[in-house]
């Protein structure tokens, strides 16, 4: 593989650090994706909630670290669905069960009398920020053993590297390489046959 790399231009020892790289971020993928640390979260805790709940009502909460935006910003159901990056009647369902729930409730938007908007209740509010502080409880107990230098450099080490996927738009400094890559591919209708 390394090899191939190089023929793009890419040299063997960064070409070694791709390949290093893509593995660590494949096995942190797959343990995200269990969701891992939520599922923790809501036993320790004891939560009658699921994840798809604790993401709804993590998303109206808005952390701002998180989502960004404004203070005064208004909550509204479309809000939910795109930052969570799901359909807006997934999130609808979501925050009428919050709503049952007594973690979220209704109310009307300060600027249009015509929008409803979300806003998290006091209980809703007590379990986001346990399970935050539960968080960044484990996250801190990990880093404890981390130098202050080595935060120091990782945390923007990381931001700039969490940017390289948006690199993925253009492609075209690779077109040669790519095109080889297609052009070593079985045609598509021997794969169908």
């Amino acid at each position: 593989m390394v090899e191939k790399l190089a023929d793009g231009g890419i040299n063997e020892d960064v070409g070694e650090s791709a390949l290093e790289l893509d593995a660590i971020l494949q096995r942190w993928r797959r343990r995200i994706m269990k969701r891992e640390l939520g599922h923790r979260a809501i036993a320790d805790l004891d939560l009658a909630l699921d994840l798809a709940q604790l993401d709804a009502l993590t998303a109206i909460w808005a952390p701002a670290n998180e989502f960004g935006g404004e203070p005064d910003d208004e909550i509204m159901v479309s809000t939910v669905a795109a930052r969570l990056a799901i359909d807006p009647s997934r999130a609808s369902r979501l925050t009428t069960e919050l709503i049952r729930l007594g973690l979220v409730r209704r109310a009307v938007s300060q600027f249009d009398a015509r929008r409803t908007i979300l806003e998290v209740t006091t209980e809703g509010d007590r379990i986001v920020s346990a399970v935050r502080q539960y968080k960044f409880l484990v996250l801190g107990n990990y880093l404890k053993g981390w130098t202050a230098e080595e935060i120091a450099t990782f945390i923007p080490l990381l931001e700039r590297f969490s940017t390289w996927s948006e690199t993925l738009e253009d492609t075209s400094p690779l077109a040669k390489e790519i095109a080889r890559l297609r052009e070593d591919l079985p045609e598509k209708s021997d794969k169908a046959g």
